[in-house]
C-alpha cells in the first residue's frame, strides 16, 4: 500500500498544526518550473490571524528542514487560510460559516443561496432571502441533500447594529 507525498506530509504536519490550535485543511504540492511549492491551508473556529499564520509557518518550516519529507530539491512553503469564498465540506466548516451566505448545490440538481442560521449533527437551518419585496423564509436542509457548498462574499451586507438602528 503506497501513500502519496501529500498523505505523508499530512501525517507529519497535522499534529504540529493541531498543537498550534489550528486545523490542517489542505496540503498541495505543485511544480512551478524546477521548483516545487508546498501549499498548506490552516483554519480554526476563531480564524487565523497573521501572527498565528507566521508562528505555524515557522514551526512547519523547522519540521520540514529536520526531515526529508520534501526530498532534496528546492521548494517554497506557503501557509494561508481558506479564503473568503471557501468551500464547505466538513461539519466544522458549516459551524464556522454560521451567519454567512452560502451557495448550495443540491443532490436533486437544484441550487439554493441562503444564510446559515444554525448547524447541528443532522443539517442546517437556513434563512432564504425574499425575492422582489417578499420576506425571507426559513428552511431546513439535511447534510445528505448537499453535494457542494461555497461561502459567498457579501459586499453590501448590513451589520446587525445597522439593521436594528
Amino acid at each position: 500500500m503506497s501513500t502519496t507525498q501529500s498523505e505523508r506530509l499530512r501525517d507529519l504536519l497535522e499534529p504540529l498544526v493541531a498543537s498550534q490550535g489550528l486545523d490542517l485543511e489542505e496540503i498541495a504540492v505543485d511544480s512551478v518550473g524546477r521548483k516545487r511549492v508546498l501549499r498548506v491551508v490552516v483554519d480554526s473556529d476563531t480564524g487565523a490571524d497573521l501572527d498565528r499564520i507566521a508562528d505555524v509557518s515557522r514551526a512547519l518550516s523547522a519540521k520540514l528542514d529536520e526531515t526529508d519529507a520534501m526530498g532534496e530539491g528546492e521548494y517554497t512553503l506557503e501557509v494561508g487560510t481558506p479564503g473568503a469564498e471557501r468551500p464547505l465540506g466538513e461539519h466544522r466548516h458549516y459551524v464556522r460559516a454560521v451567519g454567512r451566505m452560502v451557495r448550495f448545490q443540491l443532490g436533486e440538481g437544484g441550487e439554493l443561496v441562503a444564510r446559515i442560521l444554525t448547524v447541528d449533527d443532522d443539517g442546517l437551518d437556513l434563512e432564504v432571502p425574499g425575492v422582489k419585496g417578499r420576506k425571507a423564509t426559513t428552511r431546513r436542509l439535511a447534510f445528505g441533500e448537499i453535494t457542494r457548498a461555497r461561502v459567498q462574499v457579501e459586499f453590501n451586507r448590513k451589520d446587525k447594529n445597522e439593521e436594528e438602528a
